[in-house]
């Protein structure tokens, strides 16, 4: 059995990070992917796939507004098939950047094959064994299913094969208003389903600031959405082509397909992790701040460790990982600066605390806010719903929660002002070109200051100097 340098479980953005790196300087590297190809749940069931059907369902969405923008209206003919090709082709594209000859080609050896440890160095693929001097675990997470009564007995999708349809739902039901849930809802609201979406925290997106989550809700509402929240499914029955929810206030929801949407697990199904002697739990694998498991020599990155589900996530993970696990230098993630987005129309971005975990840590902070509707680049674009917050401690931002057009794009100047620690006043003297959706950045921060220009005490100021100086 030969025994190679690394040996990385999991072909997705984080070890394929890790691998590329790895083999290009020069280690012996075995990366092993489950499934048919490489490139992970974002590639195949998540980001791509979610964000290129968004994008469609907005085309859609705006080609029946086209009155707004002074042309006229249509009504889509959608043929969610040929959307769902259109979905495939932009996935091979990306795919392309995936290929395991690329790896090959830098030295890295590519198994295809479910992973199992047998050992703490050692792991069996497609009846091989092959042995790691360090091994890295990123196999990502699977779609939460919850436990109930009648689920198991009805043909449900997931984020797995939503975008595998080939016909549109005449009613989607979504049971969960968490990133899937909202931006699924809406995005097949746009391309023809009626929706009724089920949440049973008392406002979608739970994590996120209520008040801009029920900006939202409203927005999606308006756009004919059927919105639930505080309620729970109690429990399902149906078949292939009528699925009936009841809620635990008795009533009954009635359509034809289901997504559950519940949330996500990680995948540590199948590992054995056991016989490594590898520490997890429901929440996913344990590891410190330089992404080390419970046995040292075993690293773990990704959404398969907890908290941070995301793509952007997971790279920055394998870059500690790369760090510890290849150069040997000490390295521990720093969590402090996430931003992440939901892709609603419009977005909804955060990064940093929110108004209410600020109040609940005691601190004393001070909380700005500037609506969308008064940003020209917005007004001239008919893109005005949606509010900034921005929350404020001693001048420097403990976070930020953006709801508006393209809040995954802006969320990234505040981020890295709270990466450099900058102040707020360095936000408000930097000079941002109009008319950019990016003012809303000077405009927020400058509600404090101009409370301050305009108060009393500095009018009384600058009368005195007018009146003693020439």
């Amino acid at each position: 059995m030969n025994k190679h340098d690394l040996v990385i479980i999991g072909g997705g953005a984080g070890g394929l990070v890790v691998a590329s790196v790895a083999a290009q300087l020069g280690l012996d590297v075995v990366l092993i992917e489950k499934e048919a190809s490489l490139g992970g749940d974002c590639l195949h069931h998540g980001c791509v796939p979610s964000k290129t059907l968004i994008h469609s369902a907005r085309v859609a969405s705006l080609m029946r507004q086209a009155e707004r923008y002074g042309l006229p209206a249509c009504e889509p003919e959608i043929d969610l098939a040929q959307v769902n090709r259109h979905v495939r082709d932009v996935i091979g594209r990306i795919q392309v950047h995936d290929d395991p000859e690329r790896f090959r080609g830098y030295g890295c050896e590519v198994l295809f094959g479910a992973a199992r440890f047998t050992g703490p160095h050692e792991v069996e693929v497609a009846g091989q064994r092959v042995h790691g001097r360090r091994i890295v675990i990123a196999t990502g997470s699977l779609p939460f299913v919850p436990p109930l009564p009648g689920l198991n007995k009805v043909p449900f999708l997931t984020n797995l094969d939503i975008f595998s349809l080939q016909a549109l739902p005449r009613h989607l039901l979504v049971l969960g208003g968490g990133p899937i849930g909202v931006e699924m809802a809406q995005a097949f609201a746009r391309l023809g389903s009626r929706v009724t979406l089920i949440e049973r925290e008392s406002h979608l997106l739970a994590h996120e600031d209520p008040e801009l989550t029920a900006l939202l809700t409203d927005a999606m509402r308006d756009e004919g959405i059927d919105v639930l929240t505080g309620s729970q499914a109690a429990s399902v029955s149906g078949n292939e082509s009528h699925v009936s929810l009841i809620l635990d206030d008795g009533q009954t929801i009635t359509g034809d397909r289901l997504l559950v949407a519940s949330g996500r697990r990680p995948n540590v199904d199948g590992l054995a992790l056991d016989a490594a002697g590898v520490v997890f739990d429901e929440r996913g694998i344990h590891v410190d701040r330089r992404m080390r498991t419970s046995r040292r020599h075993i690293y773990a990155l990704g959404d398969v460790t907890g908290p941070y589900p995301f793509t952007h996530m997971a790279e920055y993970q394998a870059g500690i990982v790369i760090s510890n696990a290849v150069f040997r230098f000490p390295k521990k993630a720093d969590y402090r600066v996430v931003p992440w987005v939901t892709y609603t129309d419009p977005e909804l971005a955060r990064v940093g605390i929110t108004e209410q975990q600020a109040r609940a840590q005691g601190l004393d902070v001070e909380v700005l806010r500037f609506d969308f509707a008064d940003v020209d680049r917005a007004i001239v674009e008919s893109a005005t719903r949606g509010r900034y917050k921005l929350v404020v401690r001693k001048g420097r931002v403990l976070g930020a929660s953006i709801l508006g057009p393209h809040a995954g794009e802006l969320i990234h100047e505040i981020a890295l002002a709270m990466q450099t620690r900058a102040t707020i006043g360095d936000i408000s003297a930097t000079i941002h070109a109009y008319p950019t959706l990016a003012q809303a950045h000077r405009r927020v921060v400058n509600t404090l200051y101009g409370k301050k220009l305009f108060g009393k005490g500095t009018r009384r100021l600058v009368r005195w100097i007018n009146r003693l100086l020439p």
